[in-house]
């Protein structure tokens, strides 16, 4: 979890007539865990699912609502400008695709709020950004940068001044050098272009998403700064903007909007969206009997617009909000605004014992049984990607199962076999100790109707001596200690497995599985640089219904 360092008399100055006994108490109950105090220092954990409280400015706006102090939602106050434009050229349309922005002037910045700065920004790359994958930031000295900007593509060669050298450096060697560089570069794969913004003189801004140029550097003495996000989903870098939009406003600074346009990059809108929730539901679960206006006082301490609409309760969600998706989400804020403490626990009125279920005992005994052969358990996904699924292991997509509205852009589709997650774990450890021998028991999904669920078994051995007698002995191993089955190969053949070495796993008399050694080019797909035996049997029908 992030953690964020806090100062309570910065804090009483932000939030307004409040006493540090009070801020102590209330940080838990705005869903933050304090971690250590030190006098006046104070650590929290934030959820990183709220960005916004990754600096002592919103956790501000936060302790505000929940104290009373103001309430409602926060609204961004963003002037029209037209004196800031980003112009995008098509070229970046294959490699980084959307950029956005905006300026903020007249604010006041110390050593304190530069790292406070920093660290959001650093927490954002790491979460919403996935470690500058999806979106990253870019924060800068506004007074330093002649607009209008272009945001389009360069080569390798191309020279600049970098963030915290005092040198020119080419690209490349940005890449290969540089500490940020080593560490991000991978975000651009093999590209022999990079995304690049440059000013109207042809200075150069920002190589996103590695680093600035040192020209923009944010110091003490800046009273005006340009924010761009780049990104590869036009949602995703307009949220990490509204982040940093509440952030800055709250610190002090007036909004100006930065106009985009070119290769089918638009100016972001930062518009709020209605949400409905019905008070049965937030009172059946939280156990209470609050009225409407009740609920809509709470939802308003957590810092949302509320008003009754028909049955409903009708809620502003402001853009930054992005961690609220449907009404379960306005329960827990109007929980939060109605005050945690206040909530008593109650027993279930039920009688009934808690017990394992007999599909968990079971499972349980086949993973112990495994971890005594040697080999050890795996968890992956049950949302994986086709090229994990299908491409890597040569077969071809039948009847996939896509998610709708996936967070992720390349795990997008529902999982119909485990065999392929654990090819992909040994694909990732390929400088680790061999042997290498991985298990997973979990859920596959049949594309049918209605869709089927399975529970699936799946075993791998990586090594230079890995062979066919060696799988099916740990399999027949497996079989045997755990639910005294007794199994029969038969010669097969499957897309993942080498000709001649793969077989059907036969129990009582009927096929519940594949077995055998993967072939070369699933093995070359993964660069796996050893041979690697396997296999995958279900066992819903087979040791439970």
């Amino acid at each position: 979890m992030p953690v964020v360092e806090l100062s309570y008399s910065r804090l009483q100055k932000l939030i307004g007539k409040v006493s540090k006994k009070q801020i102590s108490e209330s940080l838990p109950f705005l869903g933050l865990d304090i971690e250590s105090e030190d006098k006046d220092l104070v650590r929290v954990e934030y959820s990183p699912n709220r960005p916004d409280y990754s600096t002592d400015f919103g956790i501000s706006l936060g302790l505000q609502g929940l104290l009373g102090i103001k309430t409602g939602s926060v609204k961004l106050k963003i002037k029209k400008s037209n004196n800031y434009k980003i112009n995008v050229k098509p070229t970046v349309s294959k490699i980084r695709p959307y950029v956005t922005g905006l300026v903020a002037k007249n604010g006041k910045i110390d050593d304190t709020i530069i790292k406070q700065f920093m660290t959001m920004q650093e927490d954002l790359h790491f979460g919403i950004g996935r470690k500058r994958k999806k979106s990253s930031i870019g924060i800068h000295d506004l007074d330093k940068i002649q607009f209008p900007l272009t945001y389009s593509t360069t080569n390798k060669n191309h020279k600049f001044i970098p963030l915290n050298e005092s040198k020119e450096l080419a690209i490349s060697e940005i890449l290969q050098k540089t500490e940020v560089g080593q560490e991000y570069g991978y975000v651009l794969g093999n590209s022999t272009i990079f995304p690049i913004i440059q000013d109207s003189k042809g200075e150069t801004v920002s190589f996103p998403p590695i680093i600035n140029a040192a020209i923009t550097t944010v110091t003490p003495k800046t009273k005006n700064i340009f924010v761009e996000v780049t990104g590869v989903n036009k949602a995703d870098a307009e949220d990490m903007l509204s982040i940093v939009a509440i952030i800055l406003q709250a610190a002090g600074f007036t909004l100006e909007s930065v106009s985009i346009s070119g290769a089918k990059n638009s100016t972001p809108k930062f518009e709020s969206r209605k949400l409905s929730v019905a008070p049965s539901l937030i009172n059946q679960s939280l156990g209470l009997d609050l009225n409407n206006s009740k609920i809509i006082s709470s939802l308003k301490k957590s810092r949302l617009d509320a008003s009754v609409k028909g049955k409903n309760i009708e809620c502003i969600i402001p853009s930054y909000r992005f961690d609220i998706f449907g009404p379960m989400d306005l329960v827990e804020e109007a929980a939060l605004g109605y005050g945690i403490e206040k909530l008593t626990p109650t027993l279930s009125p039920s009688e009934t014992l808690g017990a394992i279920h007999p599909v968990s005992s079971k499972l349980k005994s086949l993973s112990l049984t495994m971890v005594g052969l040697g080999y050890l358990e795996a968890l992956n996904s049950s949302l994986t990607s086709k090229r994990i699924l299908y491409e890597m292991t040569n077969r071809e997509p039948k009847k996939t199962i896509s998610v709708l509205d996936s967070k992720s852009q390349e795990h997008t589709i529902l999982r119909d076999s485990i065999l392929p997650g654990l090819l992909e774990n040994l694909s990732r450890n390929i400088h680790s100790a061999y042997p290498q021998q991985m298990f997973e028991t979990g859920t596959v999904f049949l594309n049918d109707k209605p869709i089927k669920e399975q529970t699936n078994f799946a075993a791998v051995s990586a090594h230079k001596d890995a062979n066919f007698t060696e799988i099916k002995s740990i399999l027949q191993s497996a079989l045997k200690t755990g639910f005294n089955l007794t199994l029969e190969t038969k010669t097969s053949s499957h897309e993942a497995f080498e000709k001649g070495k793969t077989a059907s796993v036969v129990v009582n008399g009927k096929t519940v599985g594949i077995i055998g050694q993967i072939n070369s080019k699933t093995i070359e797909n993964y660069k796996i640089r050893v041979p690697v035996v396997g296999f995958e049997i279900y066992l819903s029908g087979l040791i439970f219904d």
